[in-house]
């Protein structure tokens, strides 16, 4: 069975689409009261903004449907008596009007995009906060991509709903109802004929736009296929010109290419036609209810032509919201459900931390016992909840270990072994035997079914994790340096260390040469994980970091397994400067860097079916002797 950290996939690209917010993947939200609800919560504390909101847009809604009435006495009252000093000022009352409108528009926009950028960032600090917390475990069930997606996709269709959404929601709805009302008020024979074109509008948004949102997620599922294969011909492209495979790369890309253009040639025809005919349909009825209203003022004399006027205003606005509504709600819902994907995040269960037992600076008085200090330089002791201080020595001891990722595959089955203070113990056996899992147990990344696990004597459950992974360093196969100085990804596990710390841990790792050949030695910026640096340095660079650390246990898995053996040597000796006085742990593929361990355990299908020192196990001439001579492989 793969283990865990060595699980494929995972690939950083943003999930599919990596576009719009909006139109681009439309989701709806399995829980939409409960989502809501949260993000109602993020909301609260701009309750009184939120206030002012509401009255902006109600302000604003009252200023448009009021405008367009105020045509009826500008006519009847002014125009057509031939009052111009009454219409001067009926005049400067309408511009007032639209002035307040607009600016309570420009108000409440300003105020949203205020609340909403601070929203999402405080649950983009949530969420990463969160992150934190969660088990391995939870990450092995996840690819980076889709992870990343939560602070891309999701995060910014809740900001593009929170900054006009919502806003535009309300403002258009309080439009709408206010026209329909004036409109009745006005003349409700006159307001039948547009029920009837607003219930052909409302069929065309239905048609239109459902056609609209299929093109569109499978325009994302296309965009997606594109994105992932573009990446993954990027990284192999040493790989495609080795093997000339570069026509064929070309022809697979030219397939999901014009799959794509398809797809969203056929999602913008949906998308581009909605408003024409929209707006089509709004002047056939603005024709209609002009004639008919001209022949109905005309015949009864009851209908003026200001009221004329102001009703076909309000007919051609009447249109206007439907559409927007109709988009509004998508993307409100679009963003619902990415909220909804972000919370189940941030719902998921916290890695449980019940140890008691802490990681401590101690020194001894006088009469040889252990008191608790704060210098640097003093011993580490673990320190109990009765306030009984043990030294940290080192001593690591299985005992009947069962353990399986999953409940139906046991990967550990009842494994025993110790580590004294200062041991060098190694791993050796096929890939999938368990020999990583057996260090990621020491690390209590993940909780053993049965047996126990010691350290100095404590069992390892009773230990915070934080202070249980201090006590620990760990030299990984795969190199992660992270953006910043050389000097800071070296302190990585230890930031108060100090420069000269610094630089000590690097020459007692043998990196100190090569970093000062760098243009600006430990100060030079490291980027896109040291991709500047070869294998080799990066490697010493991760050694460097474990001994700044100054763990006293020390964990190696594969560290010189992807390297040459000129730079193995060089890293050797750096490793064996850091491995001096302490515990390690070493997981090797090349056995020639384990001949002189303390102990070496030969694992299979999560059992140790040998141990011994390199000498004891090739005179046993068992799967180690054969996996040394070359009789078989380990891999």
């Amino acid at each position: 069975m793969a283990e865990p950290n060595k699980r494929p996939g995972g690939s950083p690209h943003r999930g599919p689409g990596g576009g719009g917010p909006a139109r681009h993947g439309f989701r709806k939200p399995k829980d939409l009261r409960g989502t809501l609800g949260k993000l109602m919560q993020y909301l609260a504390c701009y309750k009184r903004l939120l206030i002012l909101v509401a009255g902006m847009l109600v302000v604003s809604s009252f200023c448009t449907v009021a405008g367009s009435y105020m045509l009826k006495p500008l006519i009847n009252d002014y125009i057509l008596p031939g009052d111009f000093r009454g219409l001067a000022g009926m005049l400067c009352l309408m511009a007032g009007i639209y002035v307040t409108g607009a600016a309570c528009s420009y108000g409440y926009t300003r105020i949203m995009v205020r609340v909403s950028q601070t929203t999402v960032a405080k649950i983009r600090e949530d969420l990463f906060s969160k992150m934190q917390t969660l088990p391995l475990r939870y990450f092995d069930g996840h690819t980076h991509g889709e992870l990343m997606s939560r602070y891309t996709n999701d995060i910014e269709t809740v900001s593009e709903a929170l900054n006009n959404s919502f806003g535009s929601l309300i403002s258009c709805t309080l439009n709408f109802t206010g026209t329909i009302v004036m409109m009745l008020v006005l003349s409700p024979t006159l307001t039948l004929i547009t029920f009837v074109m607003l219930f052909v509008m409302l069929q065309v948004v239905k048609v239109v736009g459902s056609r609209s949102r299929q093109g569109f997620v499978g325009q994302q599922k296309a965009v997606g296929e594109v994105n992932g294969y573009i990446e993954e011909m990027i990284e192999g492209q040493k790989v495609i010109k080795v093997f000339n495979h570069e026509d064929i790369a070309e022809e697979g890309f030219n397939e999901r290419n014009e799959a794509y253009r398809k797809a969203a040639t056929r999602a913008q025809i949906f998308s581009g036609i909605m408003m024409p005919i929209m707006g089509n349909l709004s002047y056939l009825n603005y024709a209609l209810t002009c004639c008919l209203g001209a022949m109905y003022a005309i015949r009864t004399g009851a209908f003026w032509l200001g009221d004329l006027a102001a009703f076909l205003q309000y007919s051609r606005q009447v249109s206007q919201p439907i559409n927007q509504i109709s988009q509004q709600v998508n993307v409100i819902l679009s963003a619902v459900a990415g909220a909804e994907r972000i919370f189940e995040i941030m719902d998921a269960p916290s890695e449980v931390d019940e140890g008691k037992v802490t990681l401590v600076r101690a020194a001894r008085n006088g009469d040889g016992a252990l008191t608790e200090t704060a210098a640097d330089s003093a011993l580490w002791a673990w320190k109990k909840p009765d306030g009984e201080l043990v030294p940290l020595r080192g001593d690591v001891r299985f005992a009947h270990v069962v353990f399986g990722y999953n409940e139906e595959k046991v990967v550990l089955n009842d494994i025993s072994l110790y580590a004294k203070p200062g041991q060098k113990i190694a791993f050796v056996g096929s890939t999938g035997a368990g020999k990583t899992t057996i260090t990621n147990l020491i690390n209590r990344f993940y909780e053993i079914q049965s047996g126990t696990i010691t350290y100095d004597g404590i069992d390892v459950r009773d230990i915070a994790k934080e202070s249980l992974r201090r006590s620990l360093g760990m030299v990984l196969q795969d190199t992660n340096l992270f953006t910043g100085t050389v000097a800071d990804n070296i302190r990585y596990g230890r930031p108060e260390a100090t420069d000269e710390e610094v630089e000590q841990a690097a020459r007692l790792a043998g990196a100190d040469a090569f970093i000062r050949h760098l243009p600006d030695g430990y100060q030079t910026v490291l980027s896109g994980n040291g991709g500047s640096l070869s294998q080799g340095e990066r490697q010493l660079l991760n050694i460097a970091r474990a001994a700044c650390a100054d763990p006293p246990v020390l964990i190696l898995d594969e560290a010189t397994s992807s390297i040459d053996t000129r730079t193995e040597k060089l890293i050797e000796q750096g490793m064996d400067r850091i491995m001096s006085d302490r515990t390690v742990f070493v997981i090797a593929h090349r056995l020639s860097t384990v001949r002189n361990a303390k102990a070496i355990m030969v694992l299979e299908r999560g059992e140790i079916i040998e141990r011994g020192d390199h000498n004891e196990l090739l005179e046993q001439q068992g799967r180690y002797y054969q996996l040394y001579t070359g009789q078989a492989e380990l891999a």
